[in-house]
């Protein structure tokens, strides 16, 4: 099947062939079940977990040493690299700090990192560190927006969306797009565009589980087989079937939100018995339990969440979002970090680890990023940091990523992007890429327009393969 004939069925599966509801149906799920979806080229990665930073992690606190703040440490930026500075005020460029914490060089690669991070900085090698990442919105929800849908107000799919239309799943049983939300202490609160589905069809959006309680409501019914609860189900789909062919057509919106109703019975059904055995990690070894930090008070929770993503990924769960809230530093950058790193370095690390020792790496991209990241100046008296978002730090490892390598660069200060800027849609881009797609590529009509993931331009970074 050509790419053209490919995308022409693939509008007819999602969008149209009202008369043919049931069988637009049974063909979307098998073709989303059997992952059939051709890719534009050769993909290295098939299946993401991105690590999201919520909150704004500092870029010169964490992968961007800067040793200029050390020794204008108290002093105001000088006006040759505040000329540079967009968008920024004056009473922003006053009082510079230097980091709390030493960068190390680490693996054959020697890419610096923050003594925060002891355990990820053992598996650099595996990262490349992009350092000039920016866009102009430094508020945290819409910066999210942003960095996880490419514009601020939300109201379009997400980069776990566009991946899921583009690629489809590999496991019927489980949802292929997973988010998990942890530690939402502080204002970062979720927001729902980073996991929904915008114009596209509804049964696209991530499905959010609480890693300690998993799926809710799945098991079975007190006295009802697999068989019995097979017959209910049919019976309901043929209904909705009926009503889909009878009505769907009079709303677009309502043939998306009924066909994801459909596909969520099925799915439903088929979680009753994968579910339990996906969060079920009694037979997790204990070293490896350890590996993740689930025998640390601070570390259990996010290293739950990690190694749950692995055992994700194992079953063919596409796309995996696991966001850890509370990277705020605006009182106090030392005491927040700190609390951070400890709640996260071990399970990140350790799912590194146990993803490579697996030979899962190779066919899994992991991401580091969150929305923006902080001035290298003090904020007020509490030694925090503001928002930042004109250059701060993501790292990519797996997944056809070339490890052990820095690409851009912040100036000497940590302020803003100054060699090879890297948008939010040049990672969206990048993302894609690696699961082999083109994002100029992949279409979606929408009120009559052709929609790319991409909305504002944006390219793959090629150097993160090569």
């Amino acid at each position: 099947m050509s790419q053209h004939d490919w995308i022409n069925r693939r509008r007819f599966l999602y969008g149209g062939g009202l008369g043919a509801g049931a069988m637009t149906f049974d063909l979307l799920r098998h073709a989303e079940a059997t992952g059939a979806h051709p890719t534009h080229h050769a993909a290295t990665a098939s299946s993401v977990i991105l690590l999201f930073m919520s909150g704004g992690p500092s870029q010169v606190d964490t992968f961007d040493p800067k040793p200029e703040l050390e020794r204008l440490a108290g002093k105001d930026v000088p006006e040759s690299i505040a000329r540079t500075v967009p968008k920024i005020k004056r009473a922003g460029l006053k009082n510079l700090m230097g980091s709390p914490w030493t960068f190390d060089r680490h693996g054959e690669s020697g890419i610096p990192v923050s003594t925060l991070f002891p355990q990820t900085a053992r598996h650099v090698d595996d990262l490349c560190v992009i350092r000039s990442m920016q866009h102009n919105n430094p508020v945290h929800g819409p910066g999210e927006c942003v960095a996880l849908t490419g514009t601020a107000a939300g109201d379009r799919p997400s980069i776990g969306s566009w991946s899921l239309y583009g690629l489809g799943t590999a496991n019927e049983s489980l949802p292929a797009f997973v988010g998990m939300n942890l530690h939402t202490d502080g204002m970062q609160f979720p927001q729902a565009a980073g996991w929904g589905s915008g114009f596209l069809p509804s049964g696209l959006q991530g499905t959010i589980v609480d890693p300690a309680q998993g799926i809710r409501h799945v098991a079975m019914p007190p006295q009802t087989n697999a068989r019995q609860r097979r017959d209910q189900l049919e019976l309901i789909r043929w209904f909705n079937r009926r009503h889909l062919e009878q009505f769907g057509g009079q709303n677009a919106q309502g043939q998306s939100e009924l066909r994801a109703r459909l596909e969520s019975y099925e799915t439903a059904f088929q979680m009753q018995t994968s579910a339990p055995e996906l969060f079920d990690i009694a037979d997790e070894s204990k070293q490896t339990r350890s590996m993740y930090g689930l025998d640390q008070p601070q570390a259990k929770t996010v290293g739950r969440a990690c190694l749950l993503a692995r055992r994700m990924v194992q079953r063919g769960v596409r796309f995996v979002q696991v966001r850890v809230g509370g990277w705020d530093a605006h009182g106090n950058i030392q005491g927040n970090h700190t609390k951070m790193a400890a709640r996260t370095d071990v399970p990140i690390a350790g799912l590194l680890a146990d993803l490579k020792q697996r030979g899962l790496l190779q066919t899994t991209l992991v991401v580091w990023a969150g929305e923006f990241g902080r001035t290298p100046t003090m904020e007020g008296r509490g030694k925090g940091r503001d928002h930042s978002p004109a250059g701060y730090s993501v790292w990519m490892a797996g997944g056809g990523v070339r490890g052990g390598q820095i690409i851009g660069a912040t100036d000497p200060l940590g302020y803003v992007a100054t060699e090879r800027p890297v948008s939010p849609h040049d990672f969206h881009a990048t993302l894609l890429h690696a699961l082999g797609i083109d994002a100029n590529r992949l279409t979606y009509n929408h009120h009559g327009r052709d929609e790319v993931p991409t909305v504002f331009g944006g390219q793959a970074v090629g150097e993160v393969f090569g």
